[in-house]
């Protein structure tokens, strides 16, 4: 270990999502971090709150004890992680916070075993708000409970204890991300129909989204969070993208094996409408943009 007596993380992927993961790692002071983005850009500015910076994966993960990857989906961890280039993980923990789904997950998580090095698929509920409060939900799968605790305590810094669920299987972690995501493709969608019914039978807008908002109500937590961008129409302010849900959905139907979800088809085909207007950075929300 070096002289710091700190554990190395290298951190991989430092978009949206993993500007707020890294700037909460970092200020806890407890681990000396290395990060890396594709975009050079969204990563030398850690040097400044007293991160490294590499400038390829190989070279962040060299020293590393845990390496965290937050990355758009499949093929980007495919891509970074399951490289010839990339140095021996004997030995380390490779925490993924990315939504892979759990093909994906298992395939990790074999190769992973076959570096001699444990992979914990540990990916975030909620958005840029809760990780920047540190109330975030994390789901944490992996056969190693060693591997499993190391998450556990890194997810502390981000996520609200009461939130944080551990399976003893990453594919589980996987599928449960994809469940709670389908909540916001499927909800939104909802939400949109349901405004679009009230205003149908003389309902404002407003009121309409006031009435969707009620507490406890089945759309209270989509229309809490979403309401103000339906009326709006105002998707700027992107708190997950209307192309990470979409590329969630699909990821989705691959894991139902060919199973009916005509809920998620036309959750599905509004993200599509959407992302072929120009909205795929936006937020989800842009879905109501019809």
């Amino acid at each position: 270990m070096p002289m710091s007596e700190k554990l190395q993380v290298a951190f991989l992927g430092t978009g949206r999502m993993g500007r707020e993961l890294v700037t909460r790692l970092l200020a806890a002071n407890a681990y000396e971090v290395t990060v890396w983005d594709r975009t050079s850009a969204k990563s030398i500015g850690f040097i400044n709150q007293g991160a490294l910076f590499a400038l390829t994966p190989d070279a962040a993960v060299a020293e590393a004890d845990i390496v965290i990857t937050c990355l758009f989906g499949p093929m980007a961890v495919r891509e970074v992680m399951l490289s010839d280039d990339l140095p021996s993980l004997s030995g380390t923990t490779w925490m993924d916070v990315s939504t892979v789904g759990p093909a994906m997950a298992r395939e990790c998580a074999a190769w992973a075993a076959g570096q001699g090095a444990a992979y914990v698929q540990a990916p975030v509920l909620g958005s840029l708000g809760p990780a920047r409060a540190g109330q975030l939900g994390v789901l944490i799968g992996s056969a190693d409970a060693a591997a499993r605790a190391q998450a556990r305590a890194i997810s502390s810094l981000w996520a609200d204890a009461d939130r944080i669920i551990e399976y003893d299987d990453p594919a589980k972690a996987a599928t449960g991300k994809l469940l709670v995501n389908y909540g916001l493709a499927v909800g939104m969608q909802a939400l949109i129909e349901a405004c679009k019914i009230g205003q149908a039978g003389g309902l404002t807008a407003e009121e309409a989204v006031a009435l969707a908002q009620l507490p406890k109500t089945p759309l209270s937590i989509i229309a809490g969070m979403k309401g103000n961008a339906l009326l709006t129409s105002d998707y700027t302010d992107t708190q997950f993208s209307t192309s990470l849900l979409a590329k969630d959905v699909n990821l989705m139907f691959t894991t139902g094996s060919g199973a009916a979800l005509p809920a998620l088809d036309v959750a599905r085909a509004t993200l599509h409408r959407a992302m072929q207007a120009g909205h795929g950075e936006d937020d989800f929300s842009s879905m109501a943009d019809e």
